[in-house]
């Protein structure tokens, strides 16, 4: 499917929620080319092609892509060690997502609850919200919490759980950009916001995604009633892709 240009041009619409899930690499940050540079060492130690890596391990947790490849490395301690070593390594090789630091900032500054799932571990996401000086949420999902990655939907489940929302059936929206990522948050059961940034628009769309969006320039908080725990989001420049009532 080939969408043109002009496609993300969606009337601006309102969503309501009362609580939000954040992928972190090619959602709040890119750091494609750190990500690189650290398979590329690891595959010349494991003597596997970094491209064969690559073409598996975007969205995944490192544990399970190592279990493919060198399971004798498949453990935490090396994982989190290595993982620890990208931000400080790799630093200047990672920017933000257009659109994410003002919409993390707005958020976090006004409390409307949110957390960072990701595939990544504890180590590497604290490492890049430093090095990019990005707003840190007060809970974070890494993938150290959960027995299965995404697609499996166990992280954005806990992710809702450690929001601690009032309401019997909150109304949670997740912002991801990688195909098992979307999977995993519709799986859950949540709306979710595709972001266009490193995969292909025919996947995103493949995967169930509520939006697509060119990047989080698309969103902004429109209202938050910290009484009712409900806030309005308004997507802005989207395809819309299915009916999100």
């Amino acid at each position: 499917m080939t969408v043109p240009e002009h496609s993300f041009a969606a009337p601006a619409q309102t969503v309501t929620c009362n609580g939000l899930l954040f992928d972190m690499d090619g959602t709040i940050i890119d750091s494609t080319e750190a990500v690189v540079k650290n398979w590329q060492k690891i595959g010349r130690e494991i003597g596997v092609d970094a491209d064969v890596i690559l073409a598996t391990s975007h969205g995944r947790r490192s544990i399970d892509v190592l279990a493919m490849y060198e399971p004798k490395l498949a453990n935490w301690d090396y994982i989190s060690r290595v993982e620890a070593l990208i931000p400080t390594e790799y630093g200047a090789d990672a920017v933000e997502i257009p659109g994410s630091r003002a919409f993390l900032d707005d958020i976090d500054r006004r409390s409307l609850p949110w957390c960072i799932v990701t595939s990544g571990t504890r180590p590497l996401v604290s490492g890049w919200l430093d090095v990019l000086k990005l707003a840190h949420p007060k809970n974070l999902v890494t993938a150290e919490d959960v027995e299965h990655g995404k697609p499996d939907p166990a992280c954005y489940l806990l992710g809702r759980t450690k929001l601690e929302l009032a309401q019997e059936n909150p109304s949670v929206v997740v912002f991801e950009d990688a195909p098992a990522g979307v999977r995993s948050g519709k799986a859950a059961g949540f709306r979710v916001v595709a972001l266009a940034t490193t995969h292909k628009i025919e996947q995103l769309v493949d995967a169930g995604a509520d939006w697509i969006v060119r990047d989080m320039r698309s969103v902004r908080l429109k209202s938050w009633n910290k009484g009712t725990g409900e806030a309005e989001l308004e997507i802005v420049d989207a395809l819309l892709l299915c009916d999100t009532t």
